[in-house]
Formats: C-alpha cells, sequence, structure tokens
C-alpha cells in the first residue's frame, strides 16, 4: 500500500470523525446556546474543509467522498449501540453493509463510464 492510500484511507477516518464531531458540537449548541459550543463546532467544520480539500492531492473526490459516508455510517451504528443494552440486530448490520456495497458499485460504474 502506497503513501498515498494511506494518506486517503487517513483522510476518510479522519473525515467521519470530524463530522460527527461537529454534529455533536452543534447539537450541543442548539440546545444550550453557548458560543463556546458555537465555535467549536465551526472551528471542527473548518478542519473538515481543510482536510478534505488535502485529501483531493491523494484521491479522487468520489472515493474521498464514498470513504467518509461508509466511515461514518459504521461509526455511527457503533456509538449508537455503545450504551444501549441489546445488540444491533443482524439485519441492521446486513443493511448497512446493502448500503455500502451499493455505494461501492455506483461509483465503480460511473468511474467506468
Amino acid at each position: 500500500m502506497s503513501v498515498h492510500h494511506v494518506a486517503a484511507v487517513g483522510a476518510m477516518v479522519a473525515l467521519a470523525g470530524l463530522d460527527f464531531a461537529g454534529a455533536l458540537l452543534a447539537r450541543r449548541w442548539a440546545h444550550g446556546g453557548s458560543v463556546v459550543w458555537f465555535a467549536a463546532g465551526a472551528l471542527c467544520f473548518v478542519a473538515l474543509f481543510w482536510v478534505y480539500g488535502s485529501s483531493l492531492r491523494y484521491a479522487d473526490l468520489m472515493v474521498v467522498t464514498f470513504g467518509w459516508v461508509a466511515a461514518l455510517q459504521v461509526g455511527l451504528l457503533f456509538v449508537g449501540r455503545a450504551g444501549a443494552a441489546k445488540p444491533l440486530p443482524v439485519h441492521s448490520w446486513l443493511a448497512a453493509g446493502a448500503i455500502i456495497v451499493l455505494e461501492g458499485v455506483l461509483i465503480a460504474s460511473s468511474a467506468s463510464a
């Protein structure tokens, strides 16, 4: 695996983490109205924009976006079930896997066209 591939994968994971953190900060600001939460959220999304733009040096726009969305989906499944008493049903994991596979098919078909 080349340095470019490692950088692109790292960027995808970072994008998912920044997106998730920014969303949590935005929700916190919406409920509390504190300027601190707003500033932290804005900084998070500025960092997201910088990482996204920088990652396009190493990978194609579709590939980076797909990896970002897929990592975010899987991360949200894990975080959403972290405090729950019951594990996520198998059909939910299968549905998430199907969505990721279908996103991959869309990217592969558009790349070959």
